[in-house]
């Protein structure tokens, strides 16, 4: 393997650029945005929002590839003071904790709970009726999908315990993903790789060595036009929020009336906004026949809640619809090998949040991104040696 084209410039397409350089590969990355990162972009400021989920769970093998290439950089702590400022919903009033229930089932093995089984059904039969949906909704800051319960009952219990643990594993690099992302790109032209920007690949290569394809599932159906190429997710909506600061905003709202999440990114890292401002976000799933209205009319009612006065506070207002918000959902029945499946034969990979591999959050897309690369020095028949030859000419659009 002289040489491997990754198409697509997000996470996994950057853990697949710098593991094919590490061993040896002439790397050619295209990315078709004008900015590397894909749903781990950070916009430009002032006001720093994160595209997808901004936490980096360290209990996963991607934290310790990160960490032994010092690409996690500083991280940014959530104080004692705003971390008791978390506050559950239910019934209209804010708490401080979920119900015990959540904690009785989080203590449960993954064994225990079975594939092929929705995970409101087994929980349940545990904790009861009202707890197995107030648990499930719990997860919706992990799973941001519109019927939780309604998931497989091991692909559920997975992510509970990960979400649950004591401590927590969650943590924030300062600066939001796009920081990480940043270093990565650095690491990768460090190793020789060529990264471009702004072209998008309409087209595989005729001939040459292995491709990845490190994009959407649905960009990946279009570009290899292969319609088998489609696995659940979930769509949730989305408002962004800059406010004038307030003594007393809360750190995160967690709804267990029904799926929901508002996090004040500035809580820990004040840089997300300008001086004086708290940078909010609410994050809403919302069901495939449901509009972006009703998430948003959802968001504003516990934002009643927990930000006083924030309409005449805000400053800067973004709302959204968000598709494929965590990657892939596994249904009752089906775990992560029934997605689709990394080698798509002739040399070409795929690499991504909804495709055949094991882990929690961005686990998935560096689990996937690893094992594309792995796959394409094996079929090599021997180890990839630096340099290669003349670079392929593929088909650009500007994008």
């Amino acid at each position: 393997m002289d040489q491997l084209t990754v198409i697509g410039g997000g996470f996994a397409g950057l853990v697949a650029a710098i593991s094919a350089a590490e061993a040896g590969a002439a790397v050619t990355l295209y990315e078709s945005h004008r900015t590397l990162g894909g749903r781990g972009r950070t916009a430009d400021g002032p006001y720093r929002i994160n595209e997808g989920p901004h936490a980096l769970y360290n209990g996963g093998p991607h934290w310790s590839w990160l960490a032994a290439r010092d690409l996690i950089g500083p991280l940014a702590p959530v104080s004692l003071i705003d971390s008791t400022r978390l506050k559950m919903h239910q019934g209209g009033k804010l708490r401080s904790l979920p119900p015990l229930a959540v904690f009785r089932l989080a203590r449960r093995p993954v064994s225990d709970a079975p594939v092929d089984l929705d995970f409101h059904t087994w929980a349940a039969g545990i904790v009861g009726d009202a707890d197995a949906r107030t648990t499930a909704n719990f997860l919706a800051v992990a799973l941001f999908h519109h019927d939780v319960g309604a998931l497989s009952a091991a692909f559920v219990q997975e992510r509970l315990r990960r979400v649950a643990k004591l401590p927590p594993e969650a943590r924030f690099p300062r600066g939001g993903w796009q920081s990480v992302i940043d270093r990565m790109a650095a690491r990768a032209r460090e190793l020789g790789a060529v990264i471009e920007t702004g072209a998008r690949i309409t087209e595989l290569p005729a001939e040459g060595g292995p491709v990845v394809v490190a994009t959407s599932l649905a960009a990946a159906r279009t570009l290899l036009d292969d319609p088998s190429l489609t696995w659940e997710s979930g769509r949730t909506a989305l408002l962004d929020l800059g406010l004038r600061r307030r003594r007393g905003d809360l750190y995160a709202i967690s709804d267990l009336d029904a799926p929901g999440w508002i996090e004040r990114f500035t809580a820990q890292d004040p840089g997300l906004a300008p001086a004086g401002e708290e940078l909010v976000q609410a994050q809403l799933p919302i069901g495939p026949g449901e509009s972006k209205a009703v998430g948003i009319a959802r968001a504003e009612r516990l934002l009643d809640l927990g930000y006083r006065g924030w309409r005449e506070r805000t400053t800067w207002r973004r709302e959204g619809v968000a598709a494929g918000r965590t990657g892939a959902v596994d249904l009752p029945g089906t775990t992560w090998r029934d997605r689709p499946a990394i080698d798509r034969g002739d040399g070409v990979y795929l690499a991504g949040d909804q495709v055949a591999a094991p882990g929690v959050l961005s686990e998935v897309s560096f689990n996937s991104a690893v094992e594309a690369v792995s796959l394409a020095v094996r079929a090599t028949g021997r180890r990839a040696v630096p340099g290669g030859g003349p670079r392929r000419s593929l088909d650009l659009k500007s994008a």
